[in-house]
This record gives C-alpha cells, sequence and structure tokens, in this order.
C-alpha cells in the first residue's frame, strides 16, 4: 500500500514565488500518492486571490489535486503550517507523511521522493530535511545542535581559541555527505510523519517565527523519534524573502521573545536567564574584537543593547498553543 502525503506551501506576499515552489514540488510529487495546499497566511494583498486563480487556470485544482486556502489570521511560521497540516487531504483523511516547503524554495527532481523513500525504510525517523542550496550552488547549513548556554557563548563570541574549547556546542553543524542524525533542522523543506505529529502535537504557535522547528524536533526527541538529515535530497533555497531577515536594520522582537520562549520551556526560567547572559558576555568579546581587528559588523544595528533591553523586559503573558493534529481533541480555552 502506497504511503500519502500532503505537501505545504506557506505564502505570505509573494504569491507568484509561492506558485513557482508549488510547481516545483508538484513536477516532483509525479507519482506519488500526493496532494498539494497553498496556505495564504493572510497577506491581504491580493496574494490568495492570484494563487487560487493561477492554481485554477494551470488545473492543478482537479481531483483535489491542489487547493488554495487562507489562513484566516497571520500567526506566522508554525500556524500557518499548521493550518495545512489540519486540513489533511481533500478526501478528509489524515496523511501519512507532511511535506513543508518554504515559499521560496523549489526541490530538485527526487528530492521529495528521496525524503519520503528514506521515512518509510527507517519507521524510527520522525523527521527528515535536505540539503539546502542557494541560487548561486553555494550550500546553506540547516542543520544543528540544540541551542545551550555554552553555544550561546560561543555562537556570540565567534573567537577561534573559544569555538575550539567548545567545539561540542557549536550549533551549526558540519554538512556531511551521508545521511545522518542531528539535533534539529531548519523548515525550509522539511518531512514529518504524522504518527509522531499525533504523538507531540503540531507547532507550537507561541513561537511567531524562529525557534519553532528546534522546539519540534526537540519534542520529537524527547518522544523517542530521530531527525536525519539527506543529502541526496536536495533543494534550491533563496532564504528570507519573506522574513526580510538578511536586511535587518534591527533585529525584531519577535525573534528575541521566541528564543527566550524556547529556553525557558524547555529549560526553565534560571536556564534561559543563564544562556542571556551567555550570549550578552559572548557577544561583548566579540565587540571588543571588532573594535580592536576592525572586523565589519555582523549582526544587525544595535544588536546588544536589544539583547539587553528584551531580557530586563517582563515576558508578556503566552498564548494557548496548538498540540495536536486534530482539533477536536484539543484542550479549548
Amino acid at each position: 500500500m502506497s504511503a500519502t502525503l500532503l505537501t505545504i506551501v506557506l505564502n505570505w506576499r509573494t504569491p507568484e514565488m509561492s506558485l513557482k515552489a508549488a510547481e516545483a514540488a508538484l513536477a516532483d510529487m509525479e507519482g506519488l500518492d500526493a496532494e498539494l495546499v497553498l496556505v495564504d497566511n493572510d497577506s491581504q494583498d491580493g496574494s490568495f486571490e492570484t494563487m487560487a486563480q493561477a492554481a485554477e487556470a494551470r488545473g492543478w485544482t482537479e481531483g483535489g489535486r491542489v487547493r488554495v486556502v487562507q489562513s484566516g489570521r497571520n500567526g506566522g511560521f508554525g500556524a500557518g503550517n499548521n493550518v495545512g497540516m489540519r486540513l489533511g487531504l481533500s478526501s478528509g483523511a489524515a496523511p501519512d507523511f507532511i511535506y513543508i516547503l518554504n515559499s521560496d524554495a523549489w526541490p530538485d527532481r527526487g528530492a521529495i521522493p528521496a525524503l519520503l523513500d528514506h521515512m518509510r525504510r527507517n519507521p524510527g525517523v520522525g523527521i527528515a530535511g535536505s540539503h539546502v542550496r542557494g541560487e548561486d550552488d553555494a550550500p546553506h547549513i540547516t542543520l544543528f545542535r540544540f541551542p545551550s548556554i555554552a553555544g550561546e557563548f560561543e555562537g556570540a563570541a565567534r573567537t577561534g581559541v573559544i569555538s575550539r574549547l567548545l567545539a561540542n556546542a557549536i550549533v551549526p553543524l558540519p554538512i556531511p555527505t551521508e545521511v545522518t542524525a542531528v539535533d534539529w533542522l531548519a523548515g525550509a523543506s522539511m518531512m514529518m510523519r504524522r504518527e509522531m505529529l499525533d504523538r507531540i502535537g503540531l507547532f507550537d504557535e507561541t513561537f511567531f517565527l524562529y525557534y519553532e522547528e528546534t522546539d519540534l524536533c526537540r519534542r520529537a526527541a524527547k518522544a523517542g523519534w530521530r531527525t536525519d538529515y539527506l543529502p541526496q535530497s536536495r533543494v534550491v533555497h533563496i532564504g528570507s524573502v519573506s522574513t526580510g531577515m538578511k536586511t535587518w536594520a534591527r533585529t525584531p522582537d519577535y525573534w528575541f521573545a521566541s528564543r527566550r520562549y524556547y529556553f525557558v520551556k524547555n529549560h526553565g526560567a534560571f536556564y534561559a536567564a543563564a544562556a542571556t547572559l551567555a550570549r550578552i558576555a559572548g557577544q561583548a568579546i566579540w565587540e571588543v574584537r571588532r573594535a580592536v581587528s576592525g572586523k565589519p559588523q555582523a549582526d544587525p544595528d544595535r544588536f546588544l543593547r536589544d539583547l539587553i533591553a528584551h531580557a530586563l523586559r517582563a515576558p508578556k503573558p503566552l498564548k494557548k498553543t496548538a498540540r495536536t493534529l486534530h482539533p477536536a481533541t484539543e484542550d479549548r480555552p
């Protein structure tokens, strides 16, 4: 019996690019028992209408192969993908696997089948992700260790002697040439097992953007599921088109909020405070090195001051989060 697959492309104000991602995914899904959902994350710029009309004109919507839906609100990356996951297949059945693809990414031929085949052959794998490269063929680092106090200090300090001493805490991992189990993967091209999601829940919607994949992979690991990186599954990714991360003048508050929430949720308030102090200390070392050596700026403007200011503010009350694949079984307020 073939496995069923639901692919989700989440759009926010990049309809033409989302359609390109969907087109590439559909070509790679040929021959699979698979459907695709384009979720517009409340763009309010005509994106939904543009994508719906294009999908209809291209014949994608016949037989429920492609659906274009509105999220109803922009709750962020995790919430938008949760909308697609809850829809399930057009028949009303739940898929065996769910594949999320960024709107600014497109898979090479064979990328999606490679992930699906690997997960079918390895029942202990709950999440699998692709090798991601830019349009210039430069590889993107998308596999990581879980964040820690030591990792926060090392990553902020960016100093050779510190990195050598804390080598086992460095968060970004070297890109391997063979299938490798990792702590967590970026969500540009990620396949998930529905059985796992039924057990651990969907993306935590308290995260608006950033750290939601980290949290999901951590919950998977705690429940005994493995996360694998597959270099043979290859995807082109422009990166940060919707979020504008590469051109941030200042780091947005939601990045700091997601970071703090991740540490508090998974390690407690004391650990979160220690991780922030470690990052501040490491950042201070980096700023001194920059002042002495003339190294170029590597962070958005006023990053250290913004990090300290956010750490001193009381956190906002946390909202209800999505816990299961099936809305009817979720706790109600």
